[in-house]
């Protein structure tokens, strides 16, 4: 059983997803508070390897409300914590030209904090808006099988 987050609602509209990854998060003392109250934004963010370890930036997690000064920094880069293999094969794959490691979604899996990555490659316009015309075309198909019930 999870409890989810937070998900970048925007991910499927801009990236085509390729695989997705389930990543552990290392967090810092209140930022757990703060994500168990749901004040985390995923828009900006993105995963990079660095010398065979991941790490997640641009993710804003929100200062706990009732935390003290010893709050930390709330874009500050959190490591992702995936197996060795996981990280070599990501790393392989990362390097083609267009792949990209983005977050999906971040969640509750048994009390520990948990990140679905998904490695993704970057739409152009034509490609959302092809997507956006199979959508439409799908949910008229949908409508008019109701209207003939």
């Amino acid at each position: 059983m999870s409890d989810i987050v937070a998900t970048h609602r925007k991910a499927h509209h801009d990236y085509f997803i390729e695989e997705t990854y389930e990543a552990g998060l290392v967090l810092l003392g209140t930022e757990v508070k703060s994500l168990r109250e749901g004040r985390v934004n995923l828009q900006d963010s993105f995963a990079r390897i660095e010398r065979e370890e991941v790490f997640l930036y641009h993710c804003h997690i929100s200062p706990y409300s009732h935390g003290n000064i010893a709050n930390p920094d709330p874009t500050r880069t959190r490591k992702l914590l995936l197996k060795g293999g996981e990280i070599r094969r990501l790393l392989g794959k990362t390097q083609q030209k267009g792949l990209t490691l983005i977050p999906l979604k971040i969640y509750f899996k048994r009390g520990l904090a948990k990140v679905e990555l998904a490695l993704a490659r970057g739409k152009k316009m034509y490609d959302k808006r092809a997507t956006e015309a199979k959508k439409t075309a799908q949910r008229e198909i949908e409508k008019a099988h109701k209207q003939r019930r």
